[in-house]
C-alpha cells in the first residue's frame, strides 16, 4: 500500500471562485513524444523521508512551481479502487512500477489569491490551468470527490477560522469580501448587515486609500491583520 498527497487549490480573481488543475502527461515506451490525457488534483505519493506537510509542500512546488502558501489538512481517502479504473491505470502504468497499488491520499486545501500566483507545469504535469467550479469536468482517481468534500470544508471554516482573507488580495474593498463570501457559502448576503458586521471585526483594518483606475467611484481599501485575532 502506497500513501499520496493531493492538493485542492482554491483561488479567487474578484469575479468567480476556481481550483488550480494540472493535466496528466505520460510518455510512450521511452520516447520523447508525450501524450496528454486527464485533468487532476496535484498530487504524488510521499517520500520515504518526508512528513506529510513537505510532501504537500513538494507537490505544489515541483507540479505548478507555487510555493510558500497556505496548505490544511481536510481529510484521507481511502477507498480500495481509487485508483483502479481504467481510465487511471493507463497514466499509472508510465510511472509505477506497481500500478495496481492500494494508495490511500491524503488531501490538503490551500487558498491563494489570483493576483499574487502565477502557476507553472513541471514533472508530469503537461501544463496547469486555473478552472472555473462549474466547469470542472471528470477529473483523474477520485479527485472529483476530494474537490467536492474541500469545498464543503471551505464553506464549513470560511467565517470560524477567518481564511477567507487568503484569496483576496492584501488591500480589499469590503464589496470584495462580501461576494467572495457569497460565492463560498452560495447565498445572497444583506450588503447593510455585512458591513455592519464587517466593521466590528478588529481584524479587518481600513486604510486610508481608495481604489485606484476603476470606472466607478473608488471604493475605500481594507486590510486583514491576523495579530488582532490574539
Amino acid at each position: 500500500m502506497d500513501v499520496s498527497v493531493d492538493c485542492v487549490v482554491f483561488g479567487y480573481d474578484g469575479e468567480v471562485l476556481k481550483v488550480l488543475l494540472i493535466e496528466q502527461k505520460t510518455q510512450d515506451g521511452g520516447a520523447l513524444r508525450e501524450k496528454h490525457l486527464q485533468m487532476a488534483l496535484p498530487g504524488d505519493l510521499i517520500q520515504s523521508e518526508e512528513t506529510l506537510n513537505d510532501c504537500a509542500a513538494r507537490v505544489m512546488l515541483e507540479l505548478t512551481s507555487i510555493e510558500n502558501i497556505f496548505l490544511k489538512q481536510f481529510h484521507s481517502f481511502g477507498d480500495p479502487n481509487r485508483v483502479r479504473e481504467d481510465k487511471d491505470q493507463e497514466w499509472l502504468k508510465t510511472y509505477r512500477e506497481f500500478p495496481n497499488k492500494r494508495v490511500i491520499t491524503i488531501a490538503y486545501y490551500a487558498l491563494v489569491s489570483l493576483y499574487d500566483y502565477t502557476p507553472s507545469p513541471s514533472s508530469f504535469a503537461g501544463k496547469t490551468q486555473w478552472m472555473k467550479l462549474e466547469e470542472v469536468p471528470e477529473l483523474a482517481f477520485d479527485h472529483n470527490h476530494i474537490l467536492d468534500f474541500a469545498l464543503q470544508t471551505l464553506k464549513e471554516q470560511l467565517e470560524p477560522h477567518h481564511i477567507g482573507f487568503k484569496l483576496l488580495p492584501k488591500k480589499f474593498t469590503l464589496s470584495q469580501l462580501q461576494h467572495l463570501h457569497e460565492l463560498v457559502l452560495d447565498k445572497k448576503l444583506d450588503k447593510r448587515n455585512f458591513r455592519k458586521n464587517v466593521k466590528r471585526m478588529e481584524h479587518v483594518v481600513p486604510l486610508d486609500e481608495k481604489q485606484k483606475g476603476v470606472l466607478h467611484k473608488p471604493a475605500q481599501l481594507f486590510a486583514f491583520n491576523p495579530e488582532a485575532l490574539n
